[in-house]
């Protein structure tokens, strides 16, 4: 076995204390965005092809975050986590979103950025991919 804490190919459901780690986490990424004068336009939004934890316009650009927090970093930085198959299913979730009716912002350029979040700080990827 790796360093995961399950075998792979087992599914685990989530823990009450996993899900407040993860809300926890969305509106760290949240607030950092805002301070740096991004405007939040979804958090949580769910399409058809995914879910999308942050969207945000500002600085001449939409970016689609992932956050991954983490309490340490025992299994790996948190932004290891987003693999091959996670950012496949953002960027489609992202074209869903910027296809979806009213959407103004389909016109600026997009940007896909990864935030890791631990309990001493928060790390963001503009650009990850």
């Amino acid at each position: 076995m790796s360093r995961h804490a399950v075998p792979r190919g087992s599914v685990t459901r989530p823990t009450a204390r996993h899900l407040a780690l993860g809300r926890w986490g969305e509106r760290s990424a949240a607030r950092d965005y805002r301070r740096d004068g991004y405007r939040v336009v979804a958090r949580n939004w769910r399409g058809l092809t995914g879910e999308i934890d942050v969207i945000v316009v500002g600085h001449g650009v939409v970016a689609f975050c992932e956050v991954k927090a983490r309490s340490s970093v025992r299994f790996g930085a948190p932004a290891e986590a987003v693999d091959r198959r996670r950012r496949e299913r953002l960027r489609r979730a992202a074209l869903e979103w910027l296809s979806g009716p009213g959407q103004d912002h389909a016109v600026l350029p997009v940007r896909f950025d990864v935030v890791g979040v631990l309990p001493d700080g928060l790390d963001r990827i503009e650009g990850a991919f």
